[in-house]
């Protein structure tokens, strides 16, 4: 069997990712993961309709019919949101942008993939859980078992911090300061780092789980790992915080209508941050956002502040003065110019 050749394709891809990215843009592993995906499946996308070899497709393979194609599949077969295409796009996007000054003979077919635009999509209502909730779900862990436990700590750590997934993962002993100021520091988006309090029954709680698992202060291993001893992953956060929301529906009905995943987490602590009037400002830099604007969104979902304002409003059928004088007394020009 010959060896497949080394495309342009291939070159670019090899120096995309292991010198562009992470030495020229400085992204973050997360970033060159998320790409690597996108592209992965582009290219076997591109393979399978052609009918060739991924080891042996060039750039001419890839041209904007053949992305605009992808981006369907992605929607419509792989039935992903159009947030998740944009996504595969702007990986894409990123990838042709660099070939485009890296081979200038390709700058056209760049320029035209680049030119495919992104989808306007509906944005979706967030979800979060109520401390009520919070302390249903808390309560069907078992935490008389190591597994249990650190379930236990991990989810109030979560909570407590409003941490994305990734940044509670990556939590080192190193990390923590769980004496007082109690506090953890969190590696988030740019790798940006942030100092988050904590809670003293968080501390207390984490201190005790480090010390079960014969932590010392300065180790670099992660806080949470699974019964295998390896990282826990993004899936397993998920499949942990379904299995006790399932289990705490039983007690708390209201977790049965809602779409939960672990970022619903992080907006459950904004959510009740604001609700024990903390401002704006302070809880964007508690989660970690790039602009307080991110975090104006928190403000429009808190029932409860729309449940006051509904009670301070006029109930519908108690109808005003000047309401009821246009029903009865005065045409509707002549009240409007006594506005």
């Amino acid at each position: 069997m010959s060896t497949p050749p080394i495309t342009t394709l291939a070159r670019a891809l090899r120096t995309f990712f292991t010198s562009h990215l992470p030495h020229v843009r400085g992204a973050s592993p997360h970033t060159v993961r998320s790409y690597r995906d996108s592209l992965a499946l582009l290219l076997r996308f591109v393979a399978q309709r052609g009918g060739h070899d991924v080891a042996r497709l060039d750039l001419d393979t890839v041209t904007p019919e053949t992305v605009i194609a992808f981006l369907h599949e992605v929607e419509h077969t792989r039935h992903n949101r159009p947030s998740t295409r944009n996504v595969r796009l702007a990986a894409i996007h990123a990838f042709f942008r660099y070939v485009s000054y890296a081979y200038p003979e390709q700058m056209e077919r760049c320029q035209q993939i680049l030119a495919v635009p992104f989808k306007r999509s509906r944005p979706r209502m967030i979800e979060y859980l109520d401390y009520e909730e919070i302390l249903a779900v808390l309560e069907m862990i078992d935490r008389s078992t190591p597994d249990g436990r650190r379930d236990y700590v991990l989810l109030a750590t979560m909570f407590n911090t409003g941490a994305r997934v990734q940044e509670i993962l990556d939590v080192r002993p190193c990390d923590l300061q769980l004496v007082a100021p109690c506090h953890v520091r969190l590696i988030g988006k740019g790798r940006k780092e942030r100092l988050c309090p904590l809670w003293p029954q968080t501390a207390q709680i984490l201190q005790a789980y480090v010390s079960q698992r014969r932590l010392t202060p300065l180790s670099g291993d992660r806080v949470f790992v699974n019964h295998r001893g390896t990282p826990l992953t993004r899936f397993g956060v998920r499949y942990l915080l379904a299995k006790y929301c399932d289990r705490a529906r039983a007690t708390c009905p209201t977790l049965g209508v809602k779409r939960l995943h672990p970022h619903s987490l992080r907006h459950s602590t904004a959510v009740h941050l604001l609700k024990a009037g903390v401002d704006l400002v302070t809880i964007s830099h508690w989660l970690g956002h790039a602009s307080p604007n991110t975090t104006h969104r928190y403000a429009a979902i808190d029932l409860e502040a729309k449940r006051e304002a509904l009670s301070k409003a006029q109930p519908i059928g108690q109808e005003k003065h000047g309401l009821a004088a246009w029903r009865t007394e005065t045409t509707i020009l002549d009240w409007l110019d006594a506005l």
